[in-house]
């Protein structure tokens, strides 16, 4: 999948446990935003209402040259499962507490998909050991590279 929008903040905010990748639905002048890579995901989920899941919050300009046929940037849009796989996150989302997040948005082919994540929010003190990770890492690193 060519990658044309990522959530960043997703891995850090979230400790993503299972991944899969949907289909969207979306009028022509979201297409060409999307294709320009004009989309923020940061606040984006998904949620279940009647048997569909859509996705919610994520932002796609307007196509700036779309006339009269223009979009809501911030409209709900629906997502292309298959109805075991709704049902099963569906349970998942409403039992342990867990939340739909869009990781990344790309073309597959000429189709364009969203990447999801099944998650579990982080509390304070595992961002703050998150960081500290990537801190000693990069320490590591750098002396290893002094070292050579």
């Amino acid at each position: 999948m060519k990658v044309l929008a990522h959530n960043r903040k997703a891995r850090f905010e979230y400790e993503l446990i299972e991944r899969l990748v949907a289909g969207l639905v979306l009028t022509g002048s979201e297409v060409k935003s999307v294709r320009e890579g004009r989309v923020n995901l940061t606040d984006g989920y998904v949620t279940f209402d009647g048997g569909e899941a859509f996705l919610v919050n994520v932002h796609i300009a307007p196509y700036a040259n779309a006339g009269y046929a223009g979009h809501d940037p911030l409209r709900p849009r629906k997502l292309l499962l298959h109805k075991r796989e709704l049902k099963r996150l569906a349970g998942k989302v409403q039992e342990k507490g867990l939340t739909l997040i869009p990781l990344a948005l790309g073309l597959e082919g000429n189709w364009i998909k969203v990447e999801l994540a099944l998650a579990k929010g982080k509390k304070v003190h595992d961002k703050r050991e998150a960081i500290k990770r990537r801190q000693l890492e990069r320490e590591a690193e750098a002396a290893m590279k002094r070292y050579r």
